[in-house]
């Protein structure tokens, strides 16, 4: 057991290493990896499972009675970075309408449901990444067609019993039932059970990355220069998503926990579901700037960690500093 705690430990510490390692290998052998896409909800719905056990209805009830971190990661993700996005893309790619409107699309669409993983991974604030998933998901189907309507003047319907569903079956019901199993076994979830699946999560976590990253093969092996300038776009501006996050949580003065939910909760997007907008209402071109966000993702929810932990580290060495001077 002791051996299989430190795998989960290992796994954890070089995800900087492994999470862009599985999109180069993705990419390369997408054909390998693909098998594993009908089982991406099952795995999201585990590491739901896994990352609730060390949560309660108490943290549930707090988030609702103290929202503002909440509210201020839904202004982020669903006013700033789409209307931002919208501006940037107009002015650097405004001349293809196409993928000015597959960039906006990419960050109009809700919270990652891995964005509840890397904070239990980053030992941040579950019950806030679990709630403002959860509330990012059900306001989708208003949200999206709104602010593609506004910034762009497109008109979609999104399925919201589709969206409904795969968020009941990924995130709410293994979200409060991870949450039940800690909350009736009086913390023995969180104590002895979390610890053993933790290792098996993150296997899960490994799996996803692989499955998902096949969808951007066939775009990075057909690259033309203005694509390039759009991969580099994404990039960067996938980055600052997480760098609102932390700089929200700096002003608000929040708890460490708090400060690692809201990085990874402005950073992550899902992009299957903005892939499924971009096939059923908008041409082939709109997707990739959608799906090639794939390739950034869990590479920068990687390199957002070692950053975190590095912050943490400063901020410890700066409060020892503080007591001995005083």
């Amino acid at each position: 057991m002791e051996a299989w705690k430190r795998l989960g430990g290992f796994i954890g510490d070089h995800m900087a290493f492994v999470s862009p390692t599985c999109v180069v290998l993705a990419v390369l052998f997408p054909e390998v990896f693909s098998v594993m896409k009908p089982a991406v909800t099952a795995l999201f719905a585990f590491m739901t499972f896994q990352g609730a056990i060390s949560n309660t209805f108490g943290n549930l009830a707090r988030t609702v009675r103290h929202p503002l971190p909440m509210v201020v990661t839904l202004l982020i993700t669903t006013v700033l970075m789409p209307v931002l996005a919208c501006g940037l893309a107009t002015l650097i790619f405004g001349s293809n309408p196409n993928l000015v409107c597959g960039i906006v699309l990419e960050y109009t669409v809700p919270v990652a449901v891995t964005s509840a993983i890397w904070i239990n991974l980053y030992e941040g604030d579950p019950a806030l990444g679990l709630a403002t998933t959860l509330v990012s998901t059900v306001a989708a189907p208003f949200t999206i067609p709104f602010t593609l309507h506004l910034l762009l003047g497109q008109v979609v319907e999104v399925d919201a019993a589709r969206m409904m569903g795969e968020m009941l079956v990924s995130i709410a019901l293994p979200a409060l039932a991870g949450t039940a199993v800690n909350e009736f076994s009086h913390g023995w979830g969180a104590r002895q059970l979390s610890p053993v699946l933790a290792p098996a999560a993150k296997i899960a976590l490994i799996m996803v990355i692989l499955a998902n990253s096949t969808g951007v093969a066939p775009y990075v092996r057909n690259l033309t220069p203005q694509l390039v300038a759009v991969t580099v776009f994404i990039g960067l501006f996938a980055c600052s998503g997480f760098a609102w996050g932390v700089l929200a949580a700096r002003l608000m003065r929040t708890s460490w926990a708090q400060r690692v939910s809201l990085t990874y909760l402005c950073g992550l997007r899902n992009i299957s579901a903005g892939a499924v907008l971009a096939g059923e209402y908008f041409p082939g071109e709109v997707m990739f700037p959608v799906v090639i966000g794939t390739l950034f993702q869990q590479v920068l929810s990687a390199f957002w960690g070692t950053v975190l932990r590095r912050m943490k580290s400063a901020d410890a060495a700066g409060e020892a500093a503080g007591e001995l001077s005083s």
